[in-house]
């Protein structure tokens, strides 16, 4: 496999996890531009050094993954000039509000009962699936935004690790890019600078134990499991990516090509 080119990767002090897709392979040996999708973890934080350069990429359009708890929880994003700002949560409140509280404040038992004997990753693995099963309405719209006129764009949820990871892996599918190129990129999201800090509300050692953390690894870790489960589901539920979007998605051979032709070099 051919791979991602390495571009030059800002110190960013409030927003984790940001990265250009560029340079990404397709399969009929095309590229994914340099400089026209961006991921990230949510620019709540922004300094105003880190909304100086989010400005100068020329961006058209910000995609914001995040419910309202993840919004009420970090903030707003930072308002940059002459971007849109479009919310399409991918992820209800109410689900999993009490798994999330138990997460924050369960002590070391509650969490061995949620999470032990492989249960987070496990949901980890059906929430990725049904993103892409029940989530179709939301990825159409992501893609006929940027086929129409929404590039550069810039997506994030709150860690730029699941739910934005998924809507990279889309798009990217409907460039024809690579499976494994894909995975590679989603893969990044581990590295220590841009993993989002697991935050828990008591202060002592105990909240953050070697075993705390252990526990709360699947939920936080990028793992390619869980996105190949994502391919698992498309392929299953509709035998393959061209029918998945164009069936799923509502994407047409046509506005396929116009995606392409705005996003590949």
């Amino acid at each position: 496999m051919t791979q991602q080119i390495p571009s030059t990767e800002p110190e960013l002090a409030g927003v984790r996890n940001f990265r250009d897709v560029g340079g990404l392979p397709t399969v009929d040996g095309r590229r994914v531009r340099h400089g026209v999708l961006f991921r990230s973890g949510h620019l709540a934080h922004a300094t105003e050094d880190d909304a100086a350069f989010l400005g100068s990429l020329g961006l058209h359009t910000i995609f914001d993954f995040r419910n309202a708890a993840d919004q009420k929880l970090e903030g707003a994003d930072v308002e940059l000039p002459g971007v849109r700002n479009v919310n399409l949560p991918l992820s209800d409140p109410a689900d999993g509000a009490e798994f999330w509280k138990m997460v924050r404040d369960g002590d070391l038992d509650q969490l061995r009962e949620i999470l032990a004997d492989g249960k987070g990753a496990g949901r980890m693995i059906a929430s990725y699936r049904m993103i892409i099963k029940e989530r179709t309405a939301e990825h159409s719209q992501v893609l006929h935004a940027l086929a129409q006129d929404s590039v550069p764009a810039l997506m994030h949820c709150a860690a730029g690790k699941d739910r934005a990871g998924l809507s990279i892996a889309v798009t990217l599918l409907a460039l024809g890019v690579e499976r494994e190129a894909i995975i590679v990129d989603y893969l990044e999201s581990n590295a220590k600078h841009r993993r989002y800090k697991v935050r828990r509300s008591g202060s002592d050692a105990s909240a953050y134990s070697p075993e705390v953390m252990e526990l709360l690894s699947p939920l936080f870790d990028a793992r390619g499991e869980y996105l190949a489960a994502a391919f698992e589901t498309i392929d299953e539920t509709w035998g393959g990516v061209d029918t998945y979007l164009e069936q799923g998605l509502r994407v047409t051979p046509e506005l396929r090509e116009r995606l392409r032709d705005r996003l590949l070099d």
